[in-house]
Parts: C-alpha cells; structure tokens; sequence
C-alpha cells in the first residue's frame, strides 16, 4: 500500500480505538452511582481500557488497537447510610470508584485524540487528492 493510503489507515485505527475508549467511558459515567443490590455487595466497578500495538499485515503499518478493557481494582468509597439496602452490618454503604471529575478528563483526551487522528486522514486524503491534481 501506497503511504498515503497507511494513513488513513493509521488514523482509521486510531479513531476506532479513541471510539473505544469513549464507550467505555460513558459506561462508567451512567454507572458512576450504581451501588450494590443487597448488604455488603460491590458497586459497580470502573473500566480501564488499555492500548496496544499490532502490525497490519498487509502493509506493514503499525495500527492502535483496544488490547484489553479491564477493571480499575482500587477501592471503593463507603459512605455511612444504615437506612440504604446495600448497607453491611455496620451501615456503611460501598460506592462505586468511578470519579465523574477524572471520566470527563479522559472523555475530554479521547475526544481530542479522536479529532486529531480524523484531521490526520483528512490531510492525508487531501494530499492524495493534490498527488491526483498533479498527475493529471
């Protein structure tokens, strides 16, 4: 494939990896206050996702991809509210560890990330299309 055309499908890969992202990102924030159903059980627990690398086989190019989407282990915040079901025998109550602070951050990087590797393909099918111009 011609280096044009690995650009796009570079920042094809990039976009599709920050969609990802974003996706799990928004779980986390609809779930931010799910807490846990009867006495002394979990909350819902925050998604990670992790990058890698992979190398297209048929051009060679180095391409992004979503590795593994995995489960932020760090503990959950208790909040003493004896009168909640999900409340042990002490009264204290797990919340979930997703911080909305922290998940729009990241909803803001991804976004930015997303829009980078769009205006990448961008510049790439305007170059390809000027390289067209000059060869005809």
């Amino acid at each position: 494939m011609d280096p044009l055309g690995s650009i796009s499908l570079i920042a094809g890969s990039g976009m599709r990896a920050q969609t990802e992202r974003m996706r799990v990102i928004a779980e986390n924030v609809a779930n931010a206050d799910v807490t846990g159903t009867s006495p002394g059980a979990d909350p819902y627990r925050r998604k990670t996702v992790t990058f890698g690398q992979m190398i297209d086989p048929g051009t060679g190019s180095e391409l992004v991809r979503v590795d593994r989407v995995g489960r932020d282990m760090s503990e959950f915040p208790v909040r003493y509210d004896p009168a909640h079901p999900a409340a042990d025998e002490a009264g204290f109550v797990k919340r979930s560890n997703v911080s909305s602070i922290i998940e729009m951050s990241n909803m803001r990087e991804a976004t930015r990330s997303y829009e980078a590797n769009m205006a990448m393909f961008e510049a790439g099918r305007g170059m390809r299309s000027r390289l067209l111009d000059m060869l005809r």
